[in-house]
């Protein structure tokens, strides 16, 4: 924007000085201002054509004055614009090296692909909750302003291996596919599963039969927008309380909070039931279900119920509690 500013700045500067230098002719010499414009661009660019009229006195001493007053401006803004251009392309080269070592140090980060209306709410979740993640737009007129936000940003289509390589697809843990046709969701899906077969997708499909598509693809799950929206809205009506619960619970501005919470093979609570781990009476914070590593899912799970290792636990809590269980999980480390 500072650049912008700068040559609309000169422009302007130009273009007063070449208009006040042509009513200078139609005041020192009586001509129309189209031959004195024409006289006033030929003088300050210096490229020698023969004058519109014959001057008299007065006016080979305004044109001299205008030739060395105009090639102080021109000198004056030739050089800022060579500036600006050569600063640029400087900045712009080790604004991106820096920022490719900065992603080839990402591990487990997240990338989005496309920023519309719904990339642009999960980069601001995920810069919420401090989790890394790389932007893949082909829009290079949004970079700017995602840079601002300090988002780290790469221009580009997303369905090309080199861009999703670029954003390192191969050390990411999961990949959004939200851009705006369906098609190149499925493409994006496909090129992500065949470049890294463990990592995460989530796509957005909004036409119908999209959804079986990108599954096929390899998405791990495929959200419509429309369905989501229709099914709350619907909820909102059924379960007005309900819906007032869960979207407390998910705010980012509230103390009550719901996670899910992945045990590691070192942590203390592996081999005990969950009236033995203390969760309930020292944390105040109630396991809603327990995924195993396998997949199966308990819901409601008993005061008996052993927790294991590679366990999700979905908790609910206050945000403390919920960090402080979340250490418990990855160390060996008990209440004290």
């Amino acid at each position: 924007m500072i650049v912008i500013r700068k040559i609309i700045q000169w422009s302007v500067i130009l273009i007063v000085f070449i208009i006040l230098g042509s009513l200078g002719y139609v005041w020192v010499e009586q001509w129309n201002f189209f031959d004195s414009l024409w006289m006033t661009v030929i003088t300050l660019t210096t490229v020698g054509y023969s004058e519109v009229r014959p001057l008299t006195h007065a006016g080979r001493i305004y044109s001299m004055v205008l030739m060395l007053a105009g090639i102080g401006v021109m000198f004056y803004i030739i050089t800022g614009l060579a500036k600006i251009i050569v600063e640029g392309e400087i900045r712009q080269s080790l604004g991106k090296r820096k920022l490719q070592r900065h992603i080839e140090k990402l591990h487990g980060h997240y990338i989005i692909c496309g920023f519309g209306r719904i990339g642009e709410i999960i980069a601001r979740q995920l810069k919420e909750r401090r989790i890394p993640f790389v932007v893949v737009e082909n829009k290079a007129e949004l970079v700017e302003g995602l840079e601002e936000l300090g988002y780290d940003v790469i221009v580009g289509d997303a369905t090309k291996e080199e861009v999703l390589e670029e954003a390192g697809i191969e050390r990411a843990k999961g990949l959004i596919a939200v851009v705006s046709s369906d098609a190149n969701n499925v493409f994006i899906t496909l090129t992500a599963r065949s470049l890294n077969p463990k990592i995460f997708i989530v796509a957005r499909a909004a036409e119908p039969g999209s959804a079986q598509k990108m599954l096929r693809a390899g998405a791990d799950r495929v959200e419509s927008p429309y369905e989501l929206g229709g099914r709350k809205m619907a909820q909102t009506i059924l379960r007005p309380n309900v819906t007032t619960f869960v979207e407390l619970a998910m705010k980012e501005d509230v103390d009550l909070s719901m996670e899910e919470i992945t045990v590691a093979g070192s942590s203390s609570l592996v081999g005990m039931a969950l009236k033995d781990s203390g969760i309930r009476q020292k944390l105040n914070t109630i396991i809603v279900s327990i995924k195993r590593a396998n997949g199966d899912m308990i819901f409601n799970p008993s005061p008996g119920t052993l927790i294991e290792t590679g366990d999700t636990l979905i908790a609910l809590g206050l945000r403390h509690s919920l960090e402080t269980l979340e250490q418990l999980a990855q160390v060996s480390k008990k209440f004290h």
